[in-house]
């Protein structure tokens, strides 16, 4: 049986250099410098714990930093990611439906940190809500699943096309259509095209734009913004228009609802220029006037391994 391979995806230590800039100025409170100093130490020593289990290992396995790699990933057997979800996102871009992949949380939230430093500053780290281990937990996760004791989920992923071209990236989280200025009025036209050929009718928007989130997404941005949450494993897709110009109640009904499976959302931008931002702010498809955008969940799954707060059996 030939080797297992496996690929450590890593956040960038650059991440934590703020005092190596030219362009940020450091911090002037002590405590905040002790705390990015100290997260900057946290990232590199769980780099190098994760690292020396991976030796341990009977596996070929090789590391690369999230800011190196942007070829689709082939050829292993399984993504570790280490940083938080951001780290887990942009690897999900480079990912087909082939490969499975792990979160590491490389520096979780402190709550007795965050608890005594809430006058100060906010001293929450790095979330990882699809992150399914940390350091602490990282060998024996890592074993269950190269013993074959654990096996992965597969979560929807949302496909975009632009003038009937589909774009490379399948969104994991969700999309934010905007005009390039957060200030600026978007304006857009969207209706939802049935599999049968009808659609429902023609939303015509003045707003500050358009978030669609994915089942693993409806717990983030759209989450705050007022949407709700949905079913991890849901292929539904919930969209909501971000804060619409209208005086027409009926109008504000259709402003906020889903996408079902084998169903699309059709949208027609009429701004001059506009972004789709994907998983956050990067990457970004720039659209101009009179272009028109397809979204589904009509995309490839990605295989993932949940953390428990996530397996459906307790949600």
């Amino acid at each position: 049986m030939a080797r297992r391979r496996v690929l450590l995806f890593l956040k960038s230590l650059d991440a934590y250099s703020f005092h190596q800039s030219n362009t940020v100025s450091p911090p002037t409170n002590p405590k905040v410098l002790h705390y990015l100093e100290d997260r900057a130490r946290v990232h590199k020593d769980a780099i190098e714990f994760c690292k020396n289990v991976l030796q341990r290992k009977s596996i070929d396995w090789d590391a690369t930093f999230r800011s190196n790699l942007s070829q689709p990933i082939r050829n292993v057997d399984l993504v570790v990611t280490l940083g938080g979800d951001g780290t887990l996102l942009q690897a999900s871009h480079l990912l087909d439906d082939s490969i499975p992949l792990l979160g590491v949380n490389s520096d979780p939230t402190q709550p007795q940190e965050v608890q005594e430093m809430g006058n100060e500053f906010d001293a929450t780290r790095s979330t990882g809500y699809l992150c399914a281990s940390t350091v602490k937990n990282f060998e024996q996760i890592l074993s269950n699943i190269l013993e074959g004791q654990t096996t992965p989920f597969e979560l929807s992923r949302m496909s975009i096309h632009v003038n009937s071209t589909p774009l490379s990236t399948y969104a994991l989280n969700d999309i934010l259509i905007a005009d390039p200025c957060p200030a600026s009025a978007s304006r857009f036209s969207f209706r939802i095209r049935k599999d049968d050929g009808s659609s429902s009718p023609l939303v015509n928007c003045r707003s500050s734009g358009l978030r669609v989130s994915t089942a693993a997404g409806s717990s983030a941005a759209m989450l705050s913004a007022g949407g709700f949450p949905m079913p991890i494993l849901s292929k539904d897709l919930q969209y909501m228009v971000r804060e619409p110009i209208s005086r027409e109640a009926a109008c504000l009904n259709l402003m906020h609802g889903t996408i079902k499976p084998k169903h699309t959302m059709d949208i027609d931008w009429y701004t001059k220029d506009g972004l789709i931002f994907i998983d956050g702010s990067h990457p970004v498809h720039p659209i101009r006037h009179g272009d028109t955008i397809q979204v589904s969940s009509d995309a490839p799954s990605l295989k993932i391994f949940l953390p428990d707060h996530l397996l459906p059996s307790k949600i």
